[in-house]
């Protein structure tokens, strides 16, 4: 049974875009990118509902709980993607809610460090094991040695895409 009939239209979301004459790359483009937006979907919802918070705020507290030192805010951008005003938004926001803490840095006055609090560690860790545990569930259809498979493939992929992009930017 195809993807498509075993999802019907509703669900088959990006993917859709794909017909069968498309070349195989832009299928499996179509289908990592339908497949991450679902998945991200998900827990965006359950992170709303259950917890009552965003993607987004789950993010910046994932990066400081991997540095328990904290981070310079400049640093937490980067880490995030986004700019330094939604940084400095979130470090508004969480500290406010007791969840983050500034700090200022003796040898920078112009550079703010932050950090969670204890209850933020605390927060975080509760909504990181469900975090884990809804991944796990989503990702359920594939056995174990699959999702391994997978895993190693798409970290080929990753290292053949990286290779390509240095080789077109690299003067010949």
């Amino acid at each position: 049974m195809t993807v498509a009939r075993s999802l019907g239209d509703a669900a088959l979301g990006l993917e859709a875009r794909a017909v069968r004459d498309d070349h195989l790359s832009l299928r499996l483009w179509l289908r990592l990118l339908a497949l991450a937006t679902q998945i991200e979907t998900q827990i965006r919802q359950r992170l709303r509902t259950q917890h009552g918070t965003t993607l987004a705020r789950f993010d910046y507290m994932a990066q400081l709980h991997r540095h328990p030192q904290g981070l310079r805010m400049a640093a937490l951008s980067r880490y995030l993607m986004v700019t330094g005003g939604n940084v400095t938004g979130l470090t508004d926001q969480l500290a406010a809610e007791g969840l983050v803490q500034r700090h200022a840095l003796p040898d920078d006055k112009r550079a703010t460090r932050v950090s969670l609090t204890a209850r933020g560690r605390r927060v975080f860790e509760g909504m990181a094991a469900e975090h884990e545990a809804w991944v796990i569930a989503l990702l359920s259809g594939l056995p174990r040695s699959e999702q391994a498979q997978l895993h190693a493939l798409l970290g080929r992929a990753r290292i053949g895409l990286a290779q390509h992009l240095e080789k077109q930017e690299s003067p010949e």
